[in-house]
């Protein structure tokens, strides 16, 4: 770097990332800023530019002993010692210029001598004084994930049937008989915390009521009459609560029922389509429950207007990932626990990272927001407009139609009539996605509505009165 660099640099004034010294004496203090850059995003501390923005610069007497203690605050003064580099600049008065540049920090979060973490604030800093802000520094260096959070929930509040039925289709084992073996089995599925509580993984996927025991984690859907919020005027509205995959099915159906149904060519007897396939809902819902920032206390928010549905997420886009990025493909787990017990068949899943691009494949119409300075992270699926003539089916009400056939009374009303029926042909007549089929003629088999006899090529389906 060259004094006309550094005087560009220096006439930018000090923000987030750049900080002027015009001396430093106290080690303590530069030692502070340095821990503020690293648990940030890093910058620049020049070292002879006055505070706005003039460049006196150090004498060369200076120079040595400034970069003297550049080295013990960053090795000794901070924990975990750090790695910056320094450069001087010299000016035409022949005075000198260090430019320190501090790394963002790769282990977070860095502490000054005396214990305290120090964040950047614009051109300040101050101290971390929230648990959650400490919180979400360990999340960010990975060394601490929101879903093992423990909770005050004991293994008294595990929804044992929910618990049982995974055991038994997964992993092939019974409930185990004691508590204690119960507590040991939790805790070896990093369910529970060494003291024996369930962690918030554990609350949200196998409790019956997790709302009561964490209520902000549930999902609050509101359909709104035209294309702007309204304080009191809404068409439907309802508020999803219970396990994990309980919230994402009614949140789905709340979505499908408040959708246009067209006929798309299909014969008048034909159900309708649904406007948007029901696949695209399916990834946007997962993606929000499981990825969202559960440090973050706040609902899952749905908003359904006459152009657009509108998914709002807590917690912006987690550590360098971009709206660009997610794109393409790209992805960092925030929830590890949750991810690996979706990909164990709890949600609709097709593959870390897969889900956006999968979204977006089948109704290309959706735009995503990150909003960091909100925390919030939005995606918003388009709506085509529609001509009355178009539309088999509209149901605009504030609680669920009872008069509408139900996805399982379809389905046993098409396998009756053939039983030969794939399912994949199934969802396709129904205008349903194969998994919502595969979930729906999963339950039917469990109450005892249907079976299927024979083998897997030659077999048919039995619907039972």
């Amino acid at each position: 770097m060259n004094a006309r660099d550094l005087g560009k640099i220096a006439a930018l004034g000090e923000d987030s990332s750049r900080q002027f010294k015009a001396d430093v004496r106290n080690i303590d203090s530069l030692a502070s800023e340095m821990a503020a850059f690293a648990n940030s995003n890093g910058g620049l501390i020049l070292i002879g530019v006055s505070d706005d923005g003039s460049m006196p610069g150090l004498p060369l007497e200076d120079v040595s002993r400034i970069n003297q203690l550049i080295g013990n605050a960053a090795s000794q003064h901070v924990r975990s010692p750090l790695t910056v580099r320094s450069e001087n600049v010299v000016l035409e008065s022949g005075r000198i210029v260090i430019v320190l540049t501090v790394p963002r920090g790769l282990d977070k979060p860095y502490f000054d001598k005396n214990g305290v973490i120090w964040l950047k604030t614009g051109a300040d800093k101050r101290r971390v004084n929230s648990r959650e802000e400490l919180r979400r520094l360990f999340q960010v260096s990975d060394q601490f994930h929101a879903d093992e959070l423990p909770t005050k929930a004991g293994i008294d509040k595990l929804d044992k049937l929910r618990f049982r039925d995974f055991l038994r289709e997964v992993y092939k084992q019974e409930y185990p008989d004691s508590p204690a073996e119960l507590t040991r089995l939790l805790q070896n599925m990093n369910l529970a915390t060494d003291d024996g509580m369930l962690n918030l993984a554990g609350v949200l996927m196998f409790t019956e009521r997790p709302e009561w025991i964490k209520p902000q984690f549930v999902v609050k859907a509101i359909r709104y009459p035209g294309n702007q919020i309204h304080v009191s005027d809404y068409v439907d509205t309802e508020d999803f609560t219970g396990s994990l995959r309980k919230v994402f099915d009614d949140a789905l159906a709340f979505v499908m029922r408040n959708l246009h149904k067209v006929q798309a060519g299909r014969g008048v007897n034909a159900p309708g389509l649904p406007e948007i396939p029901e696949a695209v809902f399916e990834e946007l819902l997962v993606n929000a429950l499981v990825h969202r920032d559960y440090l973050v206390s706040a609902p899952i928010r749905l908003f359904i207007f006459d152009n657009r549905i509108e998914i709002i997420s807590p917690g912006h886009l987690p550590n360098n990932l971009t709206v660009e990025k997610i794109r393409s493909g790209n992805s960092n787990i925030r929830n590890p626990i949750l991810v690996s017990y979706v990909a164990k068949g709890l949600l609709p899943y097709h593959g870390l990272g897969s889900g956006i691009k999968r979204a977006l494949e089948q109704w290309p119409q959706i735009d995503f927001a990150d909003d960091r300075e909100g925390s919030l992270f939005v995606a918003t699926v388009h709506r085509k407009p529609f001509e009355l003539s178009e539309i088999t089916q509209k149901t605009p009400v504030k609680t669920p139609v009872k008069t509408l056939v139900k996805t399982p009374d379809l389905i046993l009303q098409l396998l009756k009539e053939n039983p030969h029926t794939t399912l994949a042909e199934v969802a396709e007549s129904i205008g349903k996605s194969l998994s919502a089929v595969e979930r729906a003629t999963s339950g039917l088999v469990k109450s005892g509505r249907l079976r299927y006899v024979g083998s897997k090529k030659a077999g048919h389906w039995e619907v039972i009165l």
